[in-house]
């Protein structure tokens, strides 16, 4: 599959590319305007669909064999009456009850959390310049960019960037230089390197800037 391509300035920092199964005619590039923010990107959620559809088949399996076992004669095993005659002696307010009730609530309601938020928080949607096309910008990357344009500023001697979805806080040591020229400059190149990233939500950059610790 060939990859579409888009308009400069939205490729950078290793994008990650999605496009639908099958090909048809090219499609014209969005208006300024359709340009606007996209959802995130949704997790498959496979290790918590896993894990759950692995416990209900051990515990669907156990059953099974159990009353297969019965029908063909044999007594129940010993776990099943005594889960029966549990389930038919305990009263509803008993500890163990509230304790397994308590448990099946928080993972059922875990497992709703997850059926109804994106996850993949890591995965920075960026800018749709074609409507077949979503691309996203992992944010260990997008800090690495600006790691490397902040470093290149005059008396930087480094950063450290912490990207987020909504603000980008970015912390530089400045060994020497006026530390209000530094942060001027480091607030123009970073304004410039965020919109570069081609994100659909440009987050806003907050820097500090600091002299390094003496050593000893």
């Amino acid at each position: 599959m060939s990859e579409p391509r888009g308009t400069e300035g939205s490729t950078r920092g290793l994008p990650v590319m999605e496009k639908p199964a099958g090909t048809g005619p090219p499609q014209r590039p969005p208006a300024e305007g359709e340009r606007g923010p996209r959802g995130r990107f949704w997790s498959a959620r496979r290790v918590p669909a896993g894990i759950v559809a692995l416990l209900l088949l051990i515990a669907a399996g156990a059953f099974l064999y159990d009353v297969v076992a019965v029908r063909a004669g044999r007594s129940a095993l010993g776990w099943r009456r005594e889960l029966a005659r549990q389930l038919a002696q305990r009263p509803l307010d008993d500890i163990w009850v509230r304790v397994g009730a308590g448990v099946a609530a928080a993972l059922g309601l875990w497992l709703l959390v997850l059926a109804v938020t994106p996850g993949l928080r890591r995965m920075l949607p960026m800018r749709r310049t074609r409507p077949d096309v979503r691309a996203g910008l992992h944010r260990d990357a997008a800090s690495a960019v600006l790691r490397d344009r902040a470093v290149e500023v005059a008396g930087v001697q480094s950063a450290h960037v912490r990207m987020r979805r909504g603000k980008v806080r970015v912390r530089a040591l400045a060994h020497f230089r006026e530390l209000d020229d530094v942060r001027s400059d480091l607030d123009g190149v970073l304004d410039d390197a965020v919109r570069g990233l081609g994100l659909a939500r440009t987050p806003a950059v907050s820097v500090r800037v600091a002299r390094p610790g003496r050593k000893g």
